[in-house]
């Protein structure tokens, strides 16, 4: 199996865009914007997680088993956070 070469550029390119994200994060944290906040908070970071795991991960450019893996990893992180928000969205009911 040969394995695919990124180029250098293409890395940098990343980690700049990571940092630029990251600088928007600090930015966004100092904004109020109510309850937007976690929402843009987390957007940002979900963009961030994504380019790392393409990119610096090899995902990008691995088999389709790789694909397999991470969509269950995907449906596992969705799973527990519907469980996480039915436990959170019930707490105000028990008086």
């Amino acid at each position: 199996m040969s394995d695919h070469i990124v180029p250098r550029r293409t890395y940098y390119l990343i980690f700049a865009a990571l940092l630029v994200l990251t600088a928007v994060t600090v930015a966004v944290a100092f904004l109020d914007v109510g309850p937007l906040n976690t929402i843009a908070a987390m957007s940002i970071a979900s963009i961030k997680a994504t380019l790392i795991v393409l990119y610096f991960m090899h995902a990008r450019y691995g088999s389709r088993l790789v694909w397999v893996f991470l969509g269950c990893g995907i449906m596992w992180l969705g799973v527990l956070l519907a469980l996480i928000m039915s436990d959170y969205v019930s707490r105000g009911w028990t008086g």
